[in-house]
C-alpha cells in the first residue's frame, strides 16, 4: 500500500464572500501543490460559519462544487471541505469529497451545535462516510463531531480489517476552546488506532469570535507529526506511512479488545 501525501490549508476566511475565498484557496493550492493525494480545507471554507444560512447557501450543483471539481482536476488530487447546502429550503453543513474525475461524495455534519442554536437552522446529518483513496480508508467529519467518540469509533472486522485508517475533522473551532480541540484530536488517534488530521481556520468572524487554527496531523500513537502555528496562515504537508500504521497495529492491536456495538437507529440518538 502506498503512502498518502496530504496538504492541510489553515487560512483566515473572508466573511460570507465565496468568490474571494475560492480565489484565495486556489492561489494557496496552486502555490503549494506538489504531488499531493489529498488537499484539506476548513469547515464552511467559502463563508465562515454563518448566522443565517439562507443568505450564503448554494446548491450541490453550484459554483463552489463546480470550482472544487475544476481545481481537483487541475492539480490531480482530491479536495475536501464543507459549505452550506440548500436542499429545497432545508440547510446542511455538507462536506464535499471531490476527486479529480469529478465523481464526488458528500457527508452532512452529524452533530450540530445546539448551544449556539445551530440546530435551529442546520439539519442533522444521518449517514457517516467512509471512502477509499489509494487503498486508504478515510472517515471525514466536521468540527463538533470531534466531541462524540461513539460517532468517531473505529471498528475491527474479523479481527483484522479496520473500518478506517485516517479520520479527518475540518472545523471552525473557536480559540476559546482551543485546548479541547488539541486534546480530543490526540485522543481520537490513540483510541481508534488511526491517523487523525484536524484542519481549522484562523482569524475573526463578524461577531468578533477568534479562531486560532492549530491544525495538526497526528499518528496512531498520538504523536503530533505536524502542527500549524497558532493564529498564522499555514500550509501543512505531511506524508502518512501505511507500513508504519500496519506495523503499529500488528504490534499493539487494541482493536482485538474493543467493545462491539453498532449505531442501528441514528434517529433515537438526537
Amino acid at each position: 500500500m502506498q503512502d498518502l501525501k496530504v496538504l492541510c490549508l489553515q487560512l483566515d476566511l473572508v466573511w460570507e464572500d465565496p468568490a474571494k475565498n475560492r480565489e484565495l484557496f486556489e492561489i494557496k493550492i496552486i502555490n503549494h501543490v506538489d504531488g499531493h493525494d489529498l488537499i484539506i480545507l476548513p469547515e464552511t471554507f467559502t463563508t465562515g460559519f454563518p448566522d443565517f444560512p439562507s443568505f450564503i447557501s448554494e446548491s450541490i450543483e453550484g459554483e463552489t462544487v463546480q470550482w472544487m471539481a475544476g481545481v481537483a482536476k487541475k492539480v490531480n488530487a482530491v479536495i475536501t471541505g464543507s459549505l452550506i447546502i440548500n436542499n429545497d429550503g432545508k440547510y446542511t453543513n455538507t462536506l464535499v469529497w471531490m476527486p479529480p474525475d469529478g465523481n464526488f461524495s458528500t457527508y452532512d455534519k452529524r452533530h450540530v451545535f445546539s448551544m449556539a442554536g445551530e440546530n435551529e437552522v442546520i439539519e442533522y446529518g444521518q449517514e457517516e462516510l467512509i471512502i477509499e483513496l489509494n487503498g486508504w480508508k478515510i472517515k471525514p467529519m466536521i468540527c463538533y463531531d470531534l466531541r462524540f467518540p461513539v460517532w468517531s469509533k473505529n471498528k475491527l472486522d474479523n479481527q483484522k480489517n479496520y473500518e478506517y485508517d485516517l479520520a479527518l475533522y475540518i472545523a471552525n473551532w473557536p480559540a476559546v476552546r482551543n485546548y479541547p480541540w488539541t486534546q480530543l484530536l490526540i485522543a481520537r488517534a490513540i483510541e481508534n488506532l488511526a491517523y487523525v488530521i484536524g484542519v481549522n481556520r484562523i482569524g475573526y468572524d463578524k461577531t468578533g469570535k477568534l479562531y486560532s487554527g492549530n491544525s495538526m496531523v497526528i499518528d496512531p500513537k498520538g504523536k503530533i507529526l505536524a502542527e500549524a502555528e497558532e493564529g498564522k496562515e499555514r500550509a501543512l504537508t505531511e506524508i502518512l506511512s501505511y507500513s508504519e500504521l500496519q506495523a503499529f497495529r500488528k504490534k499493539f492491536n487494541v482493536g482485538l479488545d474493543w467493545d462491539g456495538f453498532n449505531l442501528n437507529d441514528l434517529n433515537k440518538i438526537i
